[in-house]
């Protein structure tokens, strides 16, 4: 079974003290040891910004994407080896700029990966420029005067890109982010976990008091399977009225699971047939 001391790779996190992205890392640690999550079983793909950083100090195997491409090589990987878990850690930016267009087509295939946003509603690693989730009139380095668009909603949008399992949990809830990244990656299908990441250092606005104050959980008896209530619910945001926990949750087939030349085996056992290169360059004419 997986310890904790076989994820270290020696290198001490370079966050900011006080980041979301430590309580992150620390819940998703403790699920990888719940679950036996390893080198054997286990794939993460990071995009580029501070969440990225997570694999450098986590020894699963890994791969670090461009700028918002995160999702189309975590899919390839899925693709190849269905037999993976495959972890996706994305920033807001990284995931609703960049690589808008990829979340929603990977939410509309229902790709069997689990996807981490890490939501600070700034971009963090270039100094706190306005992003996606930054609210309107909201004041940065790159919009002084406040910024003019609305932010986007990343449970709303999975929800209606046609995600089938969608997610929200505050970082610093360590315990129930582990147990919530365990459930993401145990639905057959994508999964989207909104976890909300203060920055310490340039968001003065969302910060740790600001989601302590005004978070809460959504009701036991909530209805998961009901697609308007959950959309309904992931529009409420404001003075404590910020809910917390697994918004939508359907089964259906994964995309994986609708292709038939890997429902034996995976594609990475598949035999390739050498052929000469001048042979396909002819059959191609």
């Amino acid at each position: 079974m997986t310890q904790l001391a076989d994820l270290s790779t020696g290198c001490s996190p370079n966050w900011c003290p006080g980041c979301g992205d430590m309580a992150i890392w620390a819940a998703f640690k403790n699920a990888a040891v719940a679950k036996d999550w390893n080198n054997n079983n286990s794939v993460l793909v990071a995009g580029i910004g501070c969440h990225g950083h997570l694999v450098n100090f986590t020894k699963i195997t890994s791969f670090e994407g461009l700028h918002g491409r995160a999702l189309p090589v975590a899919s390839g990987v899925k693709m190849a080896n269905n037999r993976l878990n495959v972890f996706v850690f994305t920033g807001d930016g990284d995931c609703l700029a960049e690589g808008g267009n990829h979340f929603v087509h990977s939410c509309r295939r229902n790709h069997d990966i689990t996807v981490v946003i890490h939501d600070n509603a700034i971009y963090g690693l270039t100094t706190g420029q306005t992003s996606p989730r930054s609210p309107h009139g909201y004041k940065s380095k790159s919009t002084p005067q406040g910024n003019l668009d609305n932010p986007v909603n990343p449970l709303t949008l999975a929800i209606t890109a046609g995600a089938t399992f969608v997610a929200r949990e505050y970082a610093s809830h360590i315990p129930q982010l582990s147990e919530l990244f365990q459930k993401a990656a145990e639905h057959k299908g994508i999964s989207v976990v909104d976890v909300l990441q203060p920055c310490v250092t340039f968001n003065e606005l969302y910060t740790h008091e600001f989601y302590q104050n005004n978070t809460y959980y959504l009701d036991p008896s909530f209805d998961k399977t009901d697609k308007e209530q959950a959309f309904k619910k992931a529009l409420e945001w404001g003075e404590k009225q910020i809910p917390l926990g697994v918004f939508y949750e359907v089964d259906e087939p994964s995309y994986e699971a609708q292709i038939p030349q890997i429902g034996q085996k995976p594609l990475v056992d598949t035999p390739v047939a050498k052929r000469d290169i001048q042979e396909i360059i002819t059959d191609y004419r």
